[in-house]
């Protein structure tokens, strides 16, 4: 997937607007949430904890039968991402589509959001229809994050209508909080790798044009930099280029000889 990046939305745990402040939680529902702490801290590669999140989603939050991350990136580009089936990943097609539905909408405010019934939701209508007749009955969505307009969500979903009650709002919720702080340091931890592979690749770059043209690392680095700004190209693309095919066809002819 940051890249969808980005850190846990500020008051989350926050319900829908269809909850009923009923639930009760459980000493058994924290165990069971303790240990999905304890196995996400396991994971290191963002993709694999985004299945690792849907599918213990699936398992622990009832009335849950498919579930997704949905990525959306300038509040328009909408990407499914560890999608347990077919019905996630063509609900995200059909938001991608019409440019309606709850991610593009509520889920960047709400930080909860609800649709009990598709046949008779209002808020996003042609979603709605389009979302039924893809077989989704109710959706149940929990930010994960957000970071300017780029958003990541935790969707869920029932083939049935009102298939979610209070106390999937309320473990979901919880289950969100932990999610998303996972998410976020294991996102944190990538970043870092990449910075460390963008560095060695551009090092490793400069030494190929040092010893070609005979130059020193500042002008070796001068001369990336400019080939950088003139193409509009990022740095770390032209470095990890010339690394794997040892030349660049933007190096300047008088330059090569």
């Amino acid at each position: 997937m940051s890249d969808a990046t980005g850190t846990p939305g500020s008051g989350q745990n926050e319900p829908s607007t269809h909850n009923t402040g009923s639930a009760v939680g459980t000493e058994q529902l924290a165990s069971r949430l303790s240990e999905l702490a304890r196995s996400l801290q396991q994971q290191n590669e963002p993709e694999d904890m985004l299945e690792e999140i849907v599918s213990a989603a699936v398992a622990l939050i009832p009335g849950v039968q498919e579930g997704s991350i949905s990525v959306v990136l300038n509040r328009k580009h909408v990407s499914s991402h560890a999608a347990s089936g077919d019905l996630p990943r063509a609900v995200d097609a059909i938001q991608q589509e019409i440019g309606q539905g709850p991610c593009l909408d509520a889920v960047y405010e709400q930080h909860t959001v609800q649709v009990p019934d598709m046949r008779t939701e209002q808020r996003w209508p042609l979603f709605a229809q389009r979302a039924y007749e893809a077989g989704a009955g109710s959706l149940l969505a929990f930010q994960l994050f957000v970071e300017g307009n780029n958003l990541g969500a935790l969707n869920l979903y029932s083939h049935e209508v009102n298939a979610f009650d209070d106390d999937s709002e309320h473990i979901g919720m919880l289950f969100a909080s932990h999610a998303s702080v996972a998410y976020a340091e294991v996102q944190k931890v990538e970043q870092l790798d990449r910075a460390v592979t963008t560095r060695d690749l551009i090092g490793q770059a400069k030494g190929i044009v040092m010893e070609r043209f005979d130059i020193n690392g500042n002008q070796a680095f001068n001369l990336l930099t400019r080939i950088s700004r003139d193409t509009n190209r990022k740095l770390r693309d032209i470095a990890e280029e010339l690394v794997e095919r040892r030349e660049l066809d933007e190096i300047p002819r008088h330059e090569r000889d």
